[in-house]
């Protein structure tokens, strides 16, 4: 009697890095959904929409024109009114981190690296067709030319440093109008008044419903966590937009309830804290967690890939082309806090106003190790916080999942203080 002999499946390396980062990202889902007990039912949509696409691989944009952004500076507007989908680019796994290592040099951010590998692997759920590179970062700007010689199209977007001029801001314009111009032709879509205010009024109804949903975190019984916000705003990264509202909507009207009822997502006596800096990017929420694992809660934010991202609506003077492509312009210059300004007093601003608006107890800056621009600014912004009497805790981080103990221990400690510092106060 003959055996039946089992032929198994050689697994490509594309499919083992699938595996991977499956594996990562079910780590973080299963720690976000069974470590926190007090998650509102609505955010199932967004639990389930990362299983979909980072667990399963699943696309969501077959039928659009997909243009990868590697940073929030890419008008979003522009590419909904030429009939596109903007995907966001900024990678949070370790898996394509370790990928980019081999590509970029050591001491290079993790974001970065993770963004290079993704594009090294051709890993990608929803693969871009064209790739946006605004020069904000200068990692991010070199890293367009590594990725444009992996034999993507990628088109750089010229951004200025400074943003309190005439000059920059002009500069700024005529930019925003060559990339318009010129995706238009790439994609052989043209830019019509209708469209574009369209995509200015659906862009705005999203960042009205964020705002909405952030506002109820001001209450001092939260109804929503850090971790789960986060979740929210990284699905903007890459969600229907339509879909995403949808979502949002759900969920604003569960968290209005929720604080009628006094549902606190925290503990009684959680401090509430204000987190800032390099930008958490599922499934890269070590931090966060920890934080809220700690006992402690995270009520706003100042990052790039949350709170910044729904900053600033449009504002329109003259339903025209030009006009509206113009003060899109003005919206992602006049808003934007990033570090790669050579002068960042509005992000101090907005850091202090966030804490005093939020009722928050201290703050947590963290900066990614190799990220230069958040590494150099912490010294200015941990001034600032101690002339305001605002505890501050500074932390180096990366995208490895070793020195969690040492983070821990950090963070329970800040956490601790926190709470010694309340009880003196009463």
């Amino acid at each position: 009697m003959t055996k039946d002999i089992k032929k198994h499946k050689i697994e490509t390396p594309k499919e083992r890095q699938n595996r991977h980062k499956a594996m990562e990202a079910i780590k973080v889902l299963n720690t976000i959904k069974e470590d926190f007990t007090q998650h509102p039912k609505a955010m199932n949509y967004f639990y389930d929409l990362y299983e979909k696409v980072h667990c399963k691989h699943e696309s969501l944009h077959d039928d659009k024109a997909k243009v990868g952004t590697m940073c929030i500076q890419v008008p979003s507007e522009v590419i909904y009114a030429l009939d596109a989908v903007p995907v966001r680019l900024c990678n949070g796994f370790y898996t394509d981190d370790e990928i980019g290592s081999d590509l970029l040099p050591a001491k290079s951010c993790p974001l970065v690296k993770a963004t290079v590998g993704q594009f090294a692997s051709q890993n990608f759920t929803d693969k871009p067709d064209v790739i946006i590179s605004p020069t904000t970062c200068d990692q991010k700007a070199k890293s367009g030319a590594i990725i444009e010689d992996m034999g993507y199209s990628v088109y750089d977007m010229e951004f200025p440093r400074t943003k309190e001029s005439a000059e920059s801001r002009e500069y700024w314009r005529r930019s925003v109008r060559k990339f318009t111009k010129e995706l238009s032709l790439d994609l052989n879509k043209k830019l019509t008044k209708k469209k574009l205010k369209e995509a200015i009024k659906k862009v705005g109804y999203a960042q009205y419903l964020y705002h909405q949903l952030n506002s109820l975190r001001k209450n001092s019984k939260s109804p929503i966590l850090g971790k789960d916000m986060f979740l929210v705003t990284n699905a903007f990264f890459f969600d229907k937009i339509d879909n995403w509202m949808e979502a949002v909507k759900l969920l604003l009207k569960e968290c209005e309830q929720r604080v009628k009822d006094e549902v606190n997502a925290a503990h009684k006596r959680s401090p509430r804290i204000v987190y800032t800096g390099s930008p958490p990017i599922f499934p890269n929420l070590k931090i966060p967690l920890l934080i809220e694992q700690s006992d402690a809660i995270i009520v706003a934010d100042e990052t790039c890939s949350s709170n910044r991202m729904f900053n600033d609506m449009v504002s329109v003077d003259e339903w025209f082309v030009n006009d509206m492509v113009d003060s899109v312009a003005d919206r992602y210059l006049k808003g934007c806090t990033c570090p790669i300004f050579t002068k960042n007093n509005d992000r101090i601003r907005r850091i202090i106003d966030l804490v005093k608006d939020y009722k928050a107890e201290g703050v947590v800056y963290q900066a990614f190790a190799g990220c230069q621009v958040y590494e150099m600014e912490q010294r200015s912004v941990l001034m600032a916080m101690e002339k305001e009497k605002i505890p501050i805790l500074y932390l180096e981080s990366d995208y490895s999942p070793s020195h969690l103990g040492q983070l821990t221990t950090r963070i329970e400690a800040f956490v601790e203080s926190l709470k010694n510092r309340r009880r003196k106060q009463k």
